[in-house]
């Protein structure tokens, strides 16, 4: 990366970084202030643990592009307006999500038109946002809220994966690869993947819920090879053997245990020997030992019902039994990217 590359993405992030920080300071003013997590057991981050995490994430994705692994990322004014407009929204909804915790409504969204279609698990109120996973208007600020909670550094955590998957893919010719993204929500990590890999052969994102699916419809317009559809990460509609990678962002740590032991099952089920899952998720108590108050409080500020039995999972445990051996790992911040490949 050029000099004037290097200082383009330090102020690209340093602004999104110092925004969002400024958002979320906002939204727990309109919101009457932060909820109470109650007494918590680990120790806060000290000496700047917090912030290292957060400039570590960023210079790992910076290596990665000088690497070559991935192109930079992107500067808009257009999308920088479009966030910047959709602030109020944000603000409105950060209200009614305290709301909705204070009155325990954890599955208000089983009221939304045709929520009866998905499993139980599903029809929730995932971190207490309005309409759960099943609204064209979660789907919308979904993207904001997720950078917003991690001041600016979603983008580049999920790039971790995308790192990861550079590597598996490296000395192949991607116009052969089969890939697909799983849970796939609003395509954030599919802009990225397909800006890579502009002529990759078949590049797929499914996800379980069709609002997601039409926000990343939106978002890929650009990039009419990728095929998007609706579909249920326990039940892939893919042959047997068919792909050379999966990846998935954020999935596990939202699915009941043994909907885990499932979703891992159909992964290995459509790739290929020796192929490769790439996981993207939470970091776990112990990755990262300065962070782990901050996993410890999350599950206490919004509403997420599986994250607790996530941290105590053992990930090589349960993708091992699904015939998937554990490779490299990256850490980004507060999530860890992970390879696990299909015994031959």
């Amino acid at each position: 990366m050029s000099l004037r590359r290097r200082l383009a993405y330090r102020a690209r992030q340093t602004v999104e970084t110092l925004f969002h920080a400024g958002l979320y300071v906002a939204a727990r003013r309109v919101a009457g202030g932060a909820p109470d997590t109650g007494p918590l057991e680990r120790p806060p981050p000290g000496g700047g643990a917090l912030r290292r995490a957060l400039m570590g994430a960023f210079e790992q994705d910076r290596a990665a592009i000088d690497q070559g692994l991935y192109p930079p990322p992107r500067a808009s004014l257009s999308a920088a307006a479009r966030t910047v407009s959709m602030a109020p929204a944000y603000l409105r909804e950060a209200r009614e999500i305290l709301a909705r915790r204070d009155r325990n409504g954890a599955t208000e969204a089983r009221a939304e038109q045709g929520s009866e279609a998905y499993p139980v698990y599903f029809r929730q109120n995932f971190h207490w946002q309005s309409g759960g996973w099943l609204t064209d208007e979660s789907a919308r600020l979904y993207g904001l809220q997720v950078q917003t909670l991690f001041t600016g550094a979603a983008d580049a955590m999920r790039r971790a994966a995308l790192g990861l998957l550079a590597t598996t893919l490296k000395g192949k010719d991607s116009r052969l690869a089969r890939v697909a993204d799983i849970a796939c929500g609003d395509g954030g990590f599919l802009v990225d993947v397909a800006r890579a890999y502009p002529a990759m052969g078949d590049l797929i994102g499914l996800d379980m819920s069709p609002a997601y699916v039409r926000a990343a419809q939106g978002r890929l317009l650009d990039r009419p090879r990728v095929r998007l559809i609706v579909g249920d990460a326990g039940a892939l509609p893919f042959p047997d053997a068919s792909l050379d990678a999966l990846t998935s962002i954020y999935l596990f740590h939202e699915l009941p245990p043994k909907v885990r032991t499932q979703v891992a099952s159909e992964i290995a089920r459509v790739l290929k020997p020796g192929g490769t899952f790439v996981f993207a998720d939470s970091l776990q108590y112990g990755d990262e030992p300065a962070l782990d108050r901050l996993l410890e409080a999350f599950p206490k500020l919004a509403h997420e019902p599986y994250y607790e039995s996530y941290q105590t999972t053992d990930l090589k445990a349960l993708f091992d039994g699904a015939g998937l051996t554990a490779g490299n790992m990256r850490v980004a911040y507060l999530t860890k990217a992970m390879t696990f490949v299909k015994v031959e």
